[in-house]
């Protein structure tokens, strides 16, 4: 199974307090039904923890999910920015994924040689 964050995603964990530790247990608790939303087009909305705090007051992450295939982050932002996504940054989200669950396992490779993802 692909584990992976786009280049965006993984330049904005950067400036956050977010350990790739919380990224893998997000993704322990999704494959196994726990998330906060489902948002469709095998979208899921996740809470992180940010370092030294809870997961209430911490980050919400946008992962596209396919269970058995691939897990990617590709959005994420703190609950103190927005408490949700619009519904155009919905709609884009959406289009995005079926992008992601189109490509191939060789796609995926490549994309991942290049840079344009990064596994968790």
């Amino acid at each position: 199974m692909f584990k992976l964050l786009t280049k965006t995603f993984a330049k904005w964990i950067s400036k956050q307090q977010l350990p790739k530790e919380a990224l893998k247990e997000a993704l322990d608790e999704l494959q196994k039904g726990k998330y906060e939303a489902s948002l469709g087009s095998h979208l899921y909305k996740k809470r992180i923890r940010f370092l030294g705090k809870g997961k209430r007051g911490s980050a919400r992450v946008i992962i596209c999910f396919k269970k058995g295939d691939r897990a990617i982050f590709i959005h994420g932002f703190a609950k103190n920015e927005k408490s949700s996504l619009s519904k155009k940054e919905l709609q884009a989200f959406k289009e995005f994924s079926k992008i992601l669950l189109g490509l191939t396992s060789k796609q995926m490779r490549i994309a991942i040689k290049n840079g344009d993802f990064i596994e968790v």
